[in-house]
């Protein structure tokens, strides 16, 4: 899922001389990883003005084999700044935080507790460093295969917390197999869900059962914008039609897309906008002079 080679940034702070967005990118010491995460977080161009406005944010997940800067460093910035340019969208804080192979939830074996880093440290990190809302309605999550299969899951498991959730190609699979067949899905799938899997865990912490077990006005509370490639060689495809019709047999609005394309970083780029755009509306983000 979405293997890449990735140019870093070189530095903490990058600039665009357009339209003056920044992006910083730092690590955060976590207890409960017990390590070092780093993260990248794009600032909206008025962010630097110096005042006390506060701003919506979106936190962005990475996919698998990408990291915390890949949005940064694979062409989304630029759409955000030029999503920004055009006015199609308000200002808000993206977060990106790596997520690892970790398709962002506690593994099976409990040796890495990413959900308890995301929602324990993270996210309260963030709210400490930056000028960002605190509250469900300023609130979003938004993520990329791996990455999209985690924001379905906290906005699906935590209601309470997020007004919106967008995802491009999410790794969505309505039904881990009794085995995994390939050697990608036995060392990385397996680390999380147990090899061979354990059907019972995936299932528990699968989007498809939590959109399924969550209140029907939670549920109805939630933004909610997906779509996928018509070729895309995980059959992701297929769980996105599912989750579809699941939301649709369950009466919930949302907006799905099966696209031309596959699993790449080129289906990303072409749909991205789509996500931010969702992120953008349900936020309420603004508009502001500079």
């Amino acid at each position: 899922m979405l293997g890449c080679l990735l140019i870093l940034v070189p530095c903490s702070l990058a600039q665009s001389s357009i339209t003056h967005s920044k992006v910083e990118c730092s690590t955060l010491n976590s207890a409960i990883l017990a390590r070092e995460v780093p993260y990248c977080v794009m600032l909206p161009p008025s962010y630097a003005q110096g005042n006390a406005r506060r701003y919506p944010v979106a936190y962005y997940l990475h996919g698998l084999g990408d990291n915390e800067q890949s949005l940064v460093n694979l062409g989304g910035w630029a759409i955000y700044d030029r999503l920004l340019r055009e006015k199609k969208i308000g200002e808000f804080v993206v977060a990106a935080p790596a997520g690892y192979t970790s398709f962002y939830i506690n593994s099976r074996d409990g040796k890495l507790r990413y959900e308890d880093f995301f929602l324990r440290e993270f996210m309260p990190a963030m709210q400490k460093k930056y000028r960002i809302g605190t509250s469900r309605r300023e609130r979003g999550i938004m993520g990329i295969s791996m990455g999209g299969f985690g924001a379905m899951h906290y906005a699906f498991k935590y209601p309470e917390m997020f007004t919106v959730v967008s995802a491009n190609m999410p790794a969505l699979i309505e039904h881990l197999p009794k085995e995994f067949s390939q050697e990608w899905q036995r060392e990385l799938m397996g680390a999380i869900f147990g090899n061979p899997p354990d059907t019972a865990f995936y299932e528990k912490n699968s989007p498809f059962h939590l959109a399924s077990a969550i209140s029907l006005s939670a549920l109805k509370r939630l933004a909610i914008y997906f779509d996928c490639g018509a070729q895309d060689r995980y059959g992701f495809n297929v769980g996105t039609a599912a989750m579809d019709k699941l939301l649709t047999q369950r009466g919930v609005p949302h907006e799905s897309h099966i696209y031309p394309g596959g699993h790449d970083w080129s289906f990303v780029l072409e749909h991205l906008a789509a996500s931010l755009e969702a992120q953008s509306k349900a936020l309420g983000a603004r508009q502001y002079p500079r």
